[in-house]
């Protein structure tokens, strides 16, 4: 069995995390109040806005306290010279192994909370699909996307 990889992701990932929570959980409560708004302009029975009420309550520490801690401790990546290994996933643990020599592109990008908050996500694709490393230090995404696109490279003229 191989050992775990080795690095995780920047500890900032937690707080970027917490904010796409936070938003995710005030576009909840606005369709929450205009469910409300109707309840009480149609009449309809109060309880069904307590329950929606009661599951946004719940989606809120589920998305801004529980998954953002849960998820960086999870996240871990290795970049090795033949492979790229990721290991991620709450309930159910993902495990991918992704060789060099599949690799055709490598990129780094962020949104606007993540530039606040100094961090990048490196992608890059196979022919198979998409994969990504969430929330680097901009200067460890930068060094992580140029030595998979050094290592990719290697790999594809040793084809």
């Amino acid at each position: 069995m191989r050992p775990e990889p080795r690095h995780k992701i920047d500890i900032r990932a937690l707080t970027v995390w917490r904010w796409e929570g936070a938003i995710t959980s005030f576009l909840m409560a606005a369709a929450g109040g205009v469910l409300l708004f109707l309840t009480i302009k149609f009449d309809w029975p109060y309880w069904i806005s307590a329950i929606v009420w009661a599951l946004i309550a719940i989606g809120t520490v589920w998305f801004v306290v529980i998954v953002p801690k849960w998820s960086w401790h999870r996240w871990r990546y290795e970049i090795r010279e033949e492979e790229i290994d990721l290991q991620r996933g709450i309930i159910f643990r993902t495990r991918t192994i992704i060789p060099m020599v599949r690799v055709q592109h490598v990129d780094t990008n962020q949104g606007p909370i993540m530039r606040k908050f100094g961090l990048s996500t490196v992608t890059f694709s196979t022919a198979a699909g998409g994969h990504e490393i969430p929330a680097l230090a901009n200067e460890t995404a930068d060094q992580v996307r140029d030595r998979i696109a050094e290592l990719a490279r290697v790999s594809n003229e040793d084809v």
